[in-house]
């Protein structure tokens, strides 16, 4: 197992590209549904905190799971999963793509800050470890 990805950043557009660049190096290759995860929740923080926000990226792999967490210093703007109000709207289609990609996810709340967490399935240099059919893909 390969440690755990850390990165400390302000929460910009331009940091959202470069953490969706570092996930696919750690990983080692292709890692779309990790990214676009990853890419919703920072979007998020910018949106519903404010630029240049203060965040912590973190990434670890298990054998069966990829976890990713985003923690900010609000602990009291929660995400809500509430559907889009109709096919114009622009917002209220993240957290139902981040709910449609991801094995589970959730907030966990700490005094000062919270963090917003998902799993996917788990991805081992650029492949997904499909243990549940017991196929690889890529191989």
């Amino acid at each position: 197992m390969r440690p755990p990805l850390t990165l400390e950043l302000l929460a910009t557009p331009k940091e959202v590209r470069e953490v969706r660049r570092e996930l696919r190096a750690y990983l080692g290759g292709p890692c779309a549904d990790l990214q676009l995860c990853a890419s919703e929740l920072l979007t998020n923080v910018i949106r519903h905190l404010g630029e240049g926000v203060p965040v912590t990226v973190r990434v670890s792999c298990a054998q069966d799971r990829t976890r990713l967490e985003i923690t900010d210093p609000d602990p009291r703007a929660l995400p809500v999963l509430c559907p889009a109000t109709n096919e114009d709207a622009e917002t209220g289609r993240g957290l139902a793509l981040l709910d449609a990609l991801a094995l589970r996810w959730g907030v966990d709340q700490g005094a000062d800050t919270k963090t917003v967490w998902c799993e996917t399935e788990a991805i081992h240099d650029g492949s997904r470890d499909m243990a549940v059919s017991g196929e690889a893909v890529g191989q």
